[in-house]
């Protein structure tokens, strides 16, 4: 995975998707283990590409690695029991998730982290949470659920925990 930040633009020109704004569309590119190029998928700025079709070039290329995610990912097949917990559905990859997690810790409040990359379930749960949409984060506060990194949703939502 890679953001093509400095020195800017290098890597984006190179494929051919550094627009003369100095910005790209999302472009994807998989390269295998050997270098080649073997999916390009090049979106608006604004439109979200579908992770799922992603994982699914992902595993069709490597099937070793989506044999061992499907053994270590099936943690839930059921969406998780809340009782009050906070849960956040993340990706490992987000600046948002992130933020989230440092903003979590700083206020020394206990969550459960799922990452909706290696978990289906927990995947198709934000998305319907989200009108179909995998937004990251998503929490679930005991049955409250808040899209995205909302600092002062989740404050008021936390407002007694926040308080201790």
């Amino acid at each position: 995975m890679l953001s093509d930040f400095w020195p800017h633009g290098v890597v984006s020109k190179k494929y051919g998707v550094l627009r003369s704004e100095g910005f790209t569309e999302r472009a994807i590119f998989v390269i295998d283990k050997n270098g080649i190029v073997r999916y390009i998928d090049i979106h608006d700025i604004d439109k979200q590409p579908s992770n799922d079709e992603l994982l699914k070039i992902l595993r069709v290329l490597d099937p070793q690695a989506a044999l061992a995610e499907s053994e270590e990912g099936q943690s839930m097949s059921t969406p998780i029991e809340t009782t009050g917990e906070i849960v956040m559905y993340c990706t490992s990859w987000c600046p948002d998730c992130r933020r989230a997690r440092n903003w979590l810790k700083a206020k020394n409040l206990n969550y459960v982290e799922i990452d909706i990359d290696k978990d289906p379930a927990a995947s198709d749960q934000v998305k319907k949470w989200n009108d179909g949409k995998r937004i990251s984060p998503t929490f679930d506060i005991g049955g409250v659920i808040i899209a995205n990194f909302d600092e002062a949703k989740l404050a008021n939502v936390l407002k007694d925990r926040l308080m201790k």
